[in-house]
C-alpha cells in the first residue's frame, strides 16, 4: 500500500522550487469525511491540523507548515481538527484529472 509522506517544515528554498505560492488553495472547516485521491496530490498546509486514517487503520497527523504527498488511488478518512487552509497541486492536466474521476465513478 502506498503511504502518505509528510515533510515537516520544508525549507523556503524547497517550497520556492516547487512553486507552492502559485498553486491553488482550498479551505475546509472542522469535519470528518471520506476521500479518494484520483491522482497524486502534494499539499502545503498554511493553517490547520488534520488526521488521515488509512484503510488499514493507520493514522497520519499533519498540520500547519507541513508539505504532504498523497499517492494516487489512496483512500482515507479525513479528520480536520482545526480549520484547514492549504495550497495543493494535482498530478496531470485538467483532461487527465477529469478522466481519472470518471474512472473512479465507473468503478464505484
Amino acid at each position: 500500500m502506498s503511504k502518505i509522506i509528510v515533510e515537516h517544515n520544508p525549507s523556503k528554498d524547497h517550497l520556492a522550487t516547487l512553486g507552492v505560492t502559485k498553486w491553488p488553495t482550498w479551505k475546509k472547516e472542522v469535519s470528518v469525511f471520506p476521500w479518494v485521491f484520483p491522482e497524486q496530490e502534494v499539499a502545503y498546509l498554511l493553517e490547520g491540523e488534520c488526521i488521515a486514517t488509512l484503510e488499514n487503520g493507520d493514522t497520519v497527523k499533519f498540520g500547519k507548515g507541513d508539505l504532504v504527498t498523497f499517492p494516487a488511488g489512496l483512500k482515507i478518512q479525513w479528520e480536520v481538527k482545526q480549520p484547514l487552509y492549504k495550497h495543493y497541486k494535482l498530478d496531470g492536466n485538467a483532461l487527465t484529472q477529469v478522466f481519472r474521476r470518471i474512472l473512479l465513478k465507473i468503478k464505484g
